[in-house]
């Protein structure tokens, strides 16, 4: 027809632009075969555009609109309102109303037609919108036609649409509504089809909610429905609810809630033959569609018409398997304390960097997937073997408690019972030899070497490494250059493997041991507070502590503390020196960042700013020192923690030599104490080699990045991290790039940014939580680990990231996560709940350094828990709760 009006045999899933997304993909199953969809058409943006230009007001409208703020609840309804019924009182333009008409008439105007929204940004991959606009059912007659297509039209800006668009940072002049006009069909049973379980994320498991008659029941929520699952053309699932009301058309139009009789009330929906073929459309929908569908169905005549087809939007992405092997995956994010999404280039260097199922020295390891910006591992292959599912859980527990006990629900389930395989490990040796020789050498740690001179060795270790590294750089350039980083990558774990696994698992395993031993011999571990208490050498106390002696030179010079408070990166040094105490507070800060300017949170990610790019990354810390404690009260504390720490071993001692056999006793604990206090300081010595390798890699990268910059290849060498490392070596072989995929990924990132991962997963989709049912807390109050001991009440401070971080002595640090770079905070909290982490992560151990109570794995504790909040946080137990 006209530019106005297009029949369903007219639009696909091309057809967004004028149809918009429910229409264009109506279109599109209109013409698949084998799929029932009631014919209608469609009223094009194009209607919309002029029809809302013949209003002079709602430019207006629209600009106070956006002025709104969305804090403003009442505010933001009162101006959806004034659009909605402006819009509503416009007449329709005569050619546009003419072919609304004609095309009513060709599809039959005997017939009721639901009245349906699809705008611009509806029902696509990225943004579903879904519910956001209105709908209209059995409405009958030329004029109620036209009234209704006008109510659609404004339930563009009803609240809940203005509020999505915000949140998607979406601008309202600039989406498009279009409105479908559909025969309707009165059915005995309607409902909605997942063709991916939306609970558990099982991307092999359709899920139908169906009840009795329009499916408007379902969406209003008053009638709770039937449930059925399918998998593998099986019904695995079906739960038959009681179905008291049911929604059905009027004769003369409109829809009315019906009774249902008793006798029908708990009957099936469907029967089992409906089932299996409405799932069977489904998968073919998913496989038309390119991925899992959101239908809206229904049955009458028993034959089943499709009413809508949707990508669904909730689920998290999958990694990419090659094979239809059950795989399972745990999260590197949650282990590592970066839950956020990694840019390709960051992503391509940690793939780079594991050394397992690699071809060669420049691939990337297949065990190392990445799914929404995250990387996962894939420990599927572990877990086929027995040993393996014996010691992984185990190890993993220490890592981030939800994921081992996640595992072990997994390897419990029917689901890997029915697929795992036991696969011998005899075709890794070399693995298996290592492995023993690293667990000889833990052993001859704890029992009778002497270990004073191993930090010492292993920092000189790190130092020539990282010359030679940067050395072996030096000497070349181009694609040259990032063979060579890939090369320096692969060689980086196993370094650290042969120089520092031996000492680090032997500070763990003692901890371990006084713990399970003071428990064994004295009923309680009470010391084992303190026992880790200031230990030496850890790179990052160290790091802390000189940071707070800048915080002491700063309070000297007030003018300094000012110019922190508006300093710019740019300018951050040149300013700096400006002000008075400027030059001697300059000279400190550069001495700390020639030791530390490499370290970053979320460090392992290289595309993320480090202290030296960014250096007012650290001004918050610095000034909350100033202002909540007495200069020099970071190293006080530093040396009490080590006089308690001693003061709790000989307690240990003495009360083990009370016991019998306690000689004995209290020699073993002695040295398993002495052990553990000269090697835990080396727990974050393999992320200090990391880190400083990672920064000399990312600056060679740059270089490189702004050689294309110099060639209008990239706009700014930063572009660098959306390619990997073998796609960036590619550009500078061949000199051609691809900006259409640096757009895309820019654009993918932006969603990705809005995801939360799941912990662990399946290649199936089916997401394994690992919470812990069998804990007993207090009623109301938030469970996790309880990984350093005590009971703290305070004012929590929520933390998102250090750039406003904002904490005063005796707050109660609150945050998705930590890492070295949150340091600095750790003097001034008083206890710590994260969102992540285990016994041995980072905040975890630091906690334990500093003798504050923790609790990590409290599933959303940033957001559940509120900024000032009063809290109780129970770190022997492990739950936090809210007291006022």
């Amino acid at each position: 027809m006209g530019q106005y009006v297009l029949f369903f045999n007219e639009l696909n899933k091309a057809s967004v632009g004028v149809a918009g997304g429910k229409a264009a993909n109506l279109g599109e199953l209109y013409q698949l075969p084998g799929v029932q969809v009631p014919p209608g058409f469609c009223i094009t943006t194009a209607a919309y555009h002029d029809f809302a230009e013949d209003s002079s007001l709602l430019p207006e409208l629209l600009r106070l609109l956006e002025q709104v703020d969305a804090a403003s609840p009442d505010i933001l309804r009162e101006a959806g309102e004034s659009i909605r019924s402006h819009l509503e009182s416009l007449a329709i333009p005569a050619a546009i109303e003419g072919e609304i008409f004609a095309a009513w008439e060709k599809t039959g105007s005997d017939y009721a037609y639901a009245v349906r929204s699809s705008a611009t940004l509806e029902d696509l991959p990225g943004a579903s919108f879904a519910g956001q606009h209105d709908t209209f059912l059995n409405i009958q007659g030329r004029e109620n036609i036209l009234t209704h297509v006008r109510k659609c039209w404004a339930s563009l800006f009803t609240d809940r649409a203005i509020l999505y668009r915000r949140q998607n940072g979406f601008q309202h002049d600039k989406v498009r509504l279009s409105v479908i006009v559909q025969r309707m069909v009165l059915p005995a049973a309607a409902g909605i089809m997942f063709t991916a379980d939306p609970v558990t994320g099982n991307r092999k498991v359709v899920s139908i909610d169906a009840s009795f008659g329009l499916g408007e029941s379902l969406v209003a929520g008053i009638v709770s429905a039937d449930l059925y699952k399918v998998k593998n053309n099986s019904i695995i699932v079906k739960q038959i609810a009681q179905k008291k009301l049911a929604v059905y058309g009027q004769e003369n139009g409109g829809t009315t809630r019906i009774e249902v009789p008793v006798a029908e009330q708990n009957k099936p929906s469907l029967t089992d033959e409906s089932v299996l073929k409405l799932a069977a459309i489904g998968k073919n929908l998913e496989k038309h569609f390119g991925s899992p569908q959101d239908i809206e169905w229904c049955l009458a005549d028993n034959e089943i018409y499709i009413l809508q087809s949707r990508p669904i939007t909730t689920l998290y992405p999958l990694p990419q398997t090659d094979d239809r092997k059950l795989r399972f995956y745990i999260s590197l994010g949650h282990a590592q304390m970066m839950t956020d999404p990694i840019k390709p280039l960051g992503i391509s260097v940690l793939r780079t960097l594991a050394p397992f199922g690699k071809k060669g020295r420049l691939a990337e390891s297949p065990f190392l997937q990445e799914a929404g910006g995250r990387l996962y591992i894939d420990i599927t292959n572990l877990l086929a073997n027995p040993l393996g599912r014996r010691l992984v859980p185990k190890l993993l527990l220490n890592v981030d408690a939800a994921i081992g006990r996640a595992v072990m629900e997994f390897t419990a389930s029917d689901q890997f019972k029915s697929q795992a395989a036991t696969k011998s490990w005899s075709k890794t040796p070399y693995m298996i030899v290592g492995l023993l020789t690293v667990w000889g050498n833990v052993i001859r740690n704890i029992m009778y070497r002497n270990n004073p001179s191993v930090v010492r060795k292993l920092n000189g270790f790190i130092t020539g490494k990282v010359k030679e590294n940067q050395a072996g750089l030096a000497e070349v350039s181009g694609a040259d250059r990032i063979r060579k980083i890939q090369t320096i990558l692969s060689s980086l774990l196993p370094a650290i493997f042969r120089n520092i696994a031996q000492y680090l698992g032997a500070a763990l395993l003692t901890y371990k041991l006084i713990d399970g031993f003071s428990r064994k011999w004295l009923g309680d571990a009470r010391e084992l507070g303190s026992i880790s208490k200031s230990p030496p050498g850890n790179v990052t106390s160290e790091m802390g502590l000189q940071l707070g002696d800048i915080a002491d030179m700063v309070r000297k010079y007030p003018a300094v503390a000012a110019y922190l408070k508006t300093a710019a990166d740019d300018t951050f040094f040149t300013g700096l020196g400006a002000v008075p105490g400027g030059i001697q507070v300059q000279l400190a800060f550069m001495e700390f960042l020639a030791r530390y300017g490499m370290r970053a949170t979320g460090e392992i990610d290289i595309t993320r700013d480090r202290w030296r790019e960014k250096p007012t990354q650290m001004v918050p810390a610095i000034l909350s020192h100033i202002e909540s404690r007495p200069p020099g009260q970071h190293r006080l504390e530093f040396s009490r923690g080590k006089r308690e720490a001693a003061a709790a071993a000989e307690r240990l001692a003495a009360r083990l030599r009370n016991t019998k056999w306690g000689f004995l006793k209290a020699k073993i604990m002695s040295r398993f104490v002495k052990v553990h206090r000269a090697l835990i300081g080396v727990r974050e010595h393999p992320k200090y080699f990391l880190v400083q390798n990672l920064d000399i890699i990312k600056q060679g990268i740059l270089k490189e990045g702004e050689k294309l910059c110099a060639v209008s290849l990239l706009r700014s060498p930063a572009e660098v991290y959306w390619l990997s490392l073998s796609e960036l070596a590619g550009v500078l072989e061949t000199g051609k790039i691809d900006r259409g995929l640096i757009y895309k990924r820019q654009e993918q990132f932006k969603r990705y940014e809005k995801l939360t991962p799941p912990r662990t997963m399946t290649s199936e989709g089916e997401i394994y939580t690992g919470n812990d049912r069998n804990k007993t807390v207090p009623q109301g109050a938030f469970t996790g680990s309880p990984v350093s001991a005590g009971v703290v009440e305070g004012r929590a401070r929520v933390i998102l990231t250090l750039t406003n971080a904002k904490m005063n002595k005796g707050d109660i640090l609150v945050t998705p996560f930590t890492d070295p770079g949150w340091t600095p905070l750790f003097p001034l909290a008083a206890g710590l709940v994260t969102e992540v982490g285990g016994l041995m992560t980072h905040g975890a151990v630091v906690a334990r350094e500093y003798g504050i109570p923790a609790v990590a794995g409290v599933d959303g504790a940033s957001r559940l828990i509120k900024d000032g909040q009063y809290i109780r946080v129970d770190g022997s137990q492990g739950f936090v709760e809210i007291l006022q």
